[in-house]
């Protein structure tokens, strides 16, 4: 068993059962190199989607978690509607088997924040787990009207 991320005392229930989700998640599917983080989101409906990263031998051909759990999300839309995410956790296995909450690559902080500039995202500080604004991931990003 993989240790869980201690529930930081500022999470709430809503989020934490979005953390757990993708322990549990990333625990089923993990294998080294190739499967090695699960992102669980919540959209402002109260829908929950997750998305498991796929590593490709070109590593280019990768896909980030966050990305998939974005695209499972919006699948789940009729057309038109808009993407609204409201909170976002993705979680990684450390080599003592423990799992962290990681934030996300550069490429997943502008797809988030280009759908949802207002998402709680949630990562891990030199003080340990913290929430931000998916936008405030972004200084001076370059807004673009969707």
């Amino acid at each position: 068993m993989i240790t869980p991320v201690p529930a930081p005392a500022d999470m709430t229930a809503g989020d934490l059962s979005l953390l757990r989700l993708a322990e549990e998640l990333l625990e089923k599917v993990y294998v080294f190199g190739r499967h090695e983080v699960a992102t669980a989101l919540r959209t402002a409906d109260g829908g929950v989607y997750t998305g498991v990263h796929l590593e490709g031998s070109c590593r280019r051909s990768s896909i980030c978690a966050e990305g998939i759990a974005l695209g499972a999300a919006r699948g789940g839309l009729p057309a038109g509607a808009p993407l609204t995410v409201d909170t976002v956790v993705s979680v990684q296995i450390k080599p003592a088997d423990t799992f962290r909450i990681i934030a996300p690559c550069g490429v997943c902080r502008e797809l988030i924040s280009d759908y949802s500039p207002d998402a709680t995202v949630w990562l891990t500080t030199p003080d340990g787990p913290a929430r931000m604004r998916a936008l405030d991931l972004l200084p001076e990003k370059t807004r673009r009207a969707w």
